[in-house]
């Protein structure tokens, strides 16, 4: 698990791809304290195993579904990226929940500057915007921002001086691919509250006029209690229990 609180920002030295997967050599020395091989360092936002350490350098495969879903697709010699080691138990949580597998990818669309601060239009599709809410947390290229507005087809951040200066953020332009992670917490909320309506869709389907209705006329709800179902309906256990 990683904070999307960036330790260094480092630079690949090579990528190579064979075929539609590949392995990359990245210049660094700050993640290189205390790594071992095994440990896990997310590059922009995506959580790669260390296969080899040298004195200013670690080397990690890329399979072909990171290459597919990321931007590293597009990664050359000589590009910065953004880099954060594995939290530690008895580390800050500085950011929020980043796991390091991306949702996917976005494009800069627009970049302006507001006194200190300089604003990213950041497109992404709708299965992305889905999860992005104002005032939440999303992962950037593995940069733990706040998200400021959001729009039908973009969403907006603020981007403080520090992080420039400290992240790969500034090398980008408008058009610049960047990874996306939004929040875990808010895809697993959707994902349980798809599960809940799915189940409570299927149960009313499975109705039949056999079954017994009962209304709560204090809270003007109604529900149903039969054998079809086996039981009290969620609806029930939910006012109830």
């Amino acid at each position: 698990m990683f904070t999307g609180i960036i330790e260094e920002k480092g630079l690949i030295r090579n990528f190579d791809i064979n075929g539609s997967s590949g392995r990359t050599i990245i210049n660094c020395r700050k993640v290189l304290e205390g790594t071992k091989t095994g440990d896990s360092i997310a590059v922009n936002g995506i959580c790669l195993t260390v296969t080899e350490l040298h004195e200013d350098a670690f080397a990690a495969d890329v399979m072909a579904e990171t290459v597919r879903r990321s931007s590293l697709s597009r990664a050359r010699p000589g590009d910065p990226v953004n880099l954060e080691r594995a939290m530690a138990a008895n580390g800050r949580f500085g950011g929020h929940i980043v796991s390091g597998h991306i949702d996917g990818t976005g494009v800069v669309r627009d970049i302006r500057k507001e006194e200190n601060a300089v604003w990213f239009s950041i497109g992404a599709t709708a299965s992305i915007l889905k999860y992005v809410i104002e005032k939440g947390s999303i992962a950037i290229d593995g940069i733990s921002l706040t998200v400021a507005y959001v729009g039908e087809e973009i969403f907006k951040v603020s981007v403080i001086p520090h992080t420039l200066r400290e992240t790969a953020l500034a090398s980008k332009k408008v058009g610049s691919p960047v990874n996306l992670e939004c929040d875990v917490i808010g895809k697993y909320v959707g994902k349980l509250l798809g599960m809940k309506t799915g189940n409570l869709n299927k149960q009313n389907e499975e109705r039949n006029v056999s079954e017994t209705k009962w209304v709560d006329e204090t809270n003007g709800i109604t529900g149903y209690a039969g054998s079809s179902n086996g039981g009290m309906t969620m609806e029930f256990l939910e006012t109830y229990l």
